[in-house]
């Protein structure tokens, strides 16, 4: 292995002399200048990690030599040494994108940190974390065979979620693909928790929080004194929030972080519909039939949520001055964003932002976008990327200088399917990946939860013989005809419907006003 070479630069060089003997000890290799300019020449004959740089030099001066050795190679981190503890320098150090700042007198073990640091972070980091894996692996295999309650599943997989976006910045594969095992078979245990326990959710008022129960049971204490701006983002899974949480954070205070659970179908006409009325589908169909429609049926299916809104708010007693948008193009987010100040005299302000919802589905259908979102980790990195530079960015920021409270949820997770399974159905049976509906549907019973009497889980029926079935884990439907092809089109796209703990398990957040 190569030695790491440090360029100590020091027009007192001479003093050092025991820190340098005592670095290569530690079988580094230390090349010694006395001025800014000895620097620069030697950066350009002899390849450097590091460079050690006193500040306060006759001739150039450390600020100046930093300033030149950045224009000549740009990548070598330097690390400033000086006796002055001005703010200024400091600032003007830093902002020149220093790698670290000792003030004098340093002692060697200083100097060591700085150097591994900076030298060796990755790989210390690395180490530490396949340690804490590997601690925690069994602990983890532990939990899955136990688990049996739902908030117990939210933990679990809060875990899961935790150690992938720990394991995602390490060179060692083998540990990903042990964590995806973990989440892999955490799917097909709790596949088989909802399929025990789902249809009693839905009639017992202690179950978990669901889609039809959120505005009452969670968002209605949040908004009766304070005004409030509740956005809903389309198919945002709780790593993805995770991702762009620290852009919210400058601005606002978490209070609350918490999951519901979604209904299923886990897809937007049923669980955002749902969300609005506050009724589950098979209610919404009996009590609102000129605004629901079947899969089958023509037309929007998410067309009316503001008219469930504010049935709801009127079923709540809350005589509440509110406003609706949905926004579903970036000209739509720029308008609302410039004209936001119109909602101040708002108690409620209902946001539903379709972005993260057309970026899943636009992956099925653009190749540009199945080249940057081709995993989880890049998706996540994707939509870091749309919130920053989002007129939604802009829009909390005016709110929080508005004094709103804020809240951000979801309808649905969403989930990178892999696995085809073999469906057949007639010709009315509908045409998402992840549920179907229809007559006479044939499948695997093992790949799917399913509902023979929809009325059972309070879902419509499109007839009197239809049924539904939702893909477990990963798995999406195929049919027989063109079956390659369509699998190829499909596999390794973004996908919702089923029952997964990425589609079921999704965050409600509620922040304060910093």
């Amino acid at each position: 292995m190569n030695k790491i070479t440090i360029l100590w630069v020091d027009d007192e060089i001479d003093l050092l002399k025991p820190h340098i003997l005592f670095l290569e000890k530690k079988n580094y290799e230390v090349v010694t200048c006395q001025s800014g300019q000895e620097a620069l020449e030697e950066i350009q004959k002899i390849p450097v990690n590091i460079i050690f740089l006193d500040e306060n030099m006759p001739g150039l001066s450390g600020l100046e030599t930093l300033s030149e050795i950045k224009l000549i190679n740009s990548s070598i981190p330097v690390v400033m040494i000086t006796k002055s503890e001005e703010e200024l320098i400091m600032e003007e150090a830093i902002g020149s994108k220093i790698a670290d700042y000792l003030i004098k007198p340093v002692n060697p073990n200083q100097i060591l940190l700085s150097l591994k640091k900076n030298l060796d972070h990755s790989r210390l980091v690395s180490e530490r974390t396949t340690a804490d894996y590997q601690q925690e692996f069994r602990k983890i295999a532990m939990d899955l065979s136990m688990v049996n309650s739902y908030d117990e599943w939210v933990e679990l997989y809060r875990k899961l979620i935790h150690w992938e976006l720990r394991l995602e910045n390490i060179e060692d594969t083998g540990l990903i693909e042990i964590l995806e095992s973990q989440k892999t078979e955490a799917n097909n245990q709790f596949g088989k928790f909802v399929e025990r326990n789902y249809e009693e959710w839905l009639n017992d008022n202690d179950g978990p929080v669901m889609s039809h129960t959120l505005f009452k049971k969670w968002i209605k204490p949040e908004i009766i004194d304070t005004p409030t701006l509740l956005v809903v983002i389309d198919n945002l899974r709780y790593d993805q929030w995770l991702a762009f949480e620290s852009t919210v954070s400058p601005f606002y205070k978490k209070t609350k972080e918490k999951s519901y659970t979604s209904i299923l179908p886990t897809a937007t006409q049923y669980a955002r519909n749902a969300i609005f009325s506050g009724l589950t589908p098979l209610a919404m169909e009996k009590r609102f039939p000129e605004w629901w429609k079947n899969d089958t049926e023509e037309g929007g299916k998410n067309l009316f949520e503001d008219r469930f809104l504010e049935e709801q708010l009127k079923r709540l007693n809350l005589p509440l001055k509110w406003e609706y948008h949905k926004i579903s193009s970036l000209k739509q987010g720029k308008q609302l964003s410039q004209n936001f100040k119109s909602q101040k005299d708002n108690d409620l302000t209902v946001i539903v932002y379709n972005f993260v919802d057309m970026l899943s589905h636009s992956k099925t259908e653009m190749e540009v976008i199945k080249e940057l979102a081709s995993n989880d980790k890049a998706y996540r990195s994707l939509t870091q990327s749309w919130f920053k530079n989002s007129p939604l960015l802009e829009i909390i920021q005016q709110a929080q200088h508005m004094g709103l409270k804020l809240i951000i949820t979801t309808d649905h997770g969403t989930i990178n399917v892999k696995q085809p399974s073999k469906v057949i159905g007639d010709k009315e049976t509908s045409l998402n990946l992840r549920y179907k509906t229809g007559r006479s549907l044939s499948y695997e019973d093992k790949d799917v939860l399913e509902a023979k009497n929809p009325a059972d889980i309070h879902l419509p029926s499109i007839n009197m013989s239809s049924s539904f079935i939702f893909a477990k884990n990963d798995l999406f439907f195929a049919y027989p005809n063109n079956y390659n092809h369509y699998v190829g089109y499909y596999r390794n796209t973004y996908q919702h419907g089923g029952v997964s703990l990425e589609e079921m398990i999704i965050p409600f957040i509620v922040f304060e006003s910093k």
